[in-house]
């Protein structure tokens, strides 16, 4: 699986999920901090992958409908 780990994730999450032999990328990698949200999903979009995020926004159903993408996940990280 194809993933994108956003910004607001230490790059660790990404790492873990290279060495399960998924391809995974950061925002952050790709310049595309500080990015709007509209954009780093149609980005995600163009390249097949799966969002990986702690923002909440990508939960609205309404405002990124699942089918519209090829994954998004939020987590939810109790500290």
């Amino acid at each position: 699986m194809k993933f994108k780990v956003d910004e607001n994730l230490p790059i660790e999450i990404a790492e873990l999920l290279r060495a399960v032999h998924h391809e995974a990328r950061m925002v952050t990698e790709q310049g595309l901090s500080g990015e709007d949200d509209l954009h780093v999903v149609d980005v995600c979009r163009q390249e097949e992958r799966i969002l990986v995020t702690l923002d909440l926004d990508f939960a609205d159903v309404r405002a990124y409908p699942p089918k519209s993408f090829p994954g998004l996940m939020v987590l939810r990280v109790h500290w």
